[in-house]
């Protein structure tokens, strides 16, 4: 397993953030903070899949060159 990339940190942290500010617009009755946390969420919940994405497209990357290299090693011997 890998280890998180920066877009899924980031992305975890821009959730947290926006779900803050959109609870915090609600309880004080801030409709503007409400909805830019909201936005805010989204936003996170996005960056997150997309490093999510490109780990797993380094993962198969890695794997498919652990093949290669394994299938080259058995031949040598």
């Amino acid at each position: 397993m890998s280890i998180f990339n920066k877009d899924e940190v980031k992305g975890k942290y821009e959730q947290a953030k926006g779900t803050v500010k959109d609870k915090v617009g609600e309880i004080t009755g801030n409709e503007r903070l409400e909805a830019e946390g909201e936005a805010e969420h989204a936003g996170g919940e996005a960056q997150e899949t997309w490093g999510k994405f490109k780990r797993g497209v380094s993962d198969a990357v890695d794997s498919v060159g652990e093949a290669v290299s394994n299938t080259g090693k058995k031949i040598n011997d």
